[in-house]
C-alpha cells in the first residue's frame, strides 16, 4: 500500500510517500511545496493545492494522512495553516483518496514512542525506519513520520482497534 503524508504549512508544506507491504516500510520519495511568499495569500494557497495535486498525479497513493491542527499562540498563524490544510485536504479529496488526521503527538508517539519526543528524535527515527542514508528536510522528515504513523495505525487495527484513527472520507477506512 501507498501512503502519502503531508506536514501543512503555509509557506513550506512537506510531503513524504512510503510503500507499505508486510509491515515493512519502503520511502519512495519526499520533498516540500514551497511557496512564493510575494504572492497574495489566496495565491499561496493555490500553489499549495496545486503542488499536492501534483503529487498525487506523480505517485497515486492509496491512502494518506495530514498532521492535525496544534495549539498557536498567534491566531492569525493559527488561521493560516487552517486555510493551508483546507487546501490540501481538497487536493486529496478531489482525488477521493482516503484521508487521516494526526495530532503532532501521535506521530511522535507512532515513530519514536514518546509523544512529546523532540523534533531531532522523530527525524532519527524516520530515517532509521525508512533506512535512509541522508537526512531529509525538517518538513519532509514531518511528513514521512506522518505517513509511518498512518501506516502503524493500520498495522495495529490489522491486530487490535486503533481508536486514533480518525477518516475524514466519508467511506469507511476498513473498506482499504
Amino acid at each position: 500500500m501507498r501512503i502519502l503524508g503531508i506536514d501543512p504549512g503555509s509557506r513550506i508544506t512537506g510531503y513524504g510517500v512510503v510503500d507499505v507491504r508486510d509491515g515493512e516500510f519502503k520511502f519512495v520519495a519526499c520533498g516540500v511545496v514551497k511557496t512564493d511568499t510575494k504572492q497574495s495569500f489566496p495565491a499561496r494557497l493555490k500553489e499549495i493545492y496545486d503542488g499536492i495535486d501534483d503529487v498525487i498525479q506523480a505517485y497515486k497513493p492509496q491512502m494518506a494522512a495530514v498532521e492535525d491542527i496544534f495549539f498557536a499562540r498567534n491566531p492569525k498563524s493559527a488561521l493560516k495553516l487552517g486555510q493551508a490544510r483546507g487546501a490540501i485536504i481538497t487536493a486529496v479529496m478531489n482525488h477521493n483518496v482516503p484521508l487521516s488526521e494526526y495530532t503532532a503527538k501521535q506521530v511522535k508517539q507512532a515513530v519514536a514512542g514518546y509523544g512529546q519526543a523532540a523534533k531531532a528524535q522523530v527525524q532519527h527515527m524516520v530515517r532509521a525506519l525508512l533506512g535512509l542514508n541522508a537526512q531529509p528536510s525538517e518538513d519532509a522528515a514531518d511528513a514521512l513520520a506522518i505517513a509511518l504513523c498512518l501506516a502503524n495505525h493500520l498495522k495495529s487495527r490489522n491486530h487490535s482497534a486503533a481508536p486514533n484513527l480518525r477518516p475524514i472520507m466519508s467511506s469507511s477506512i476498513l473498506d482499504v
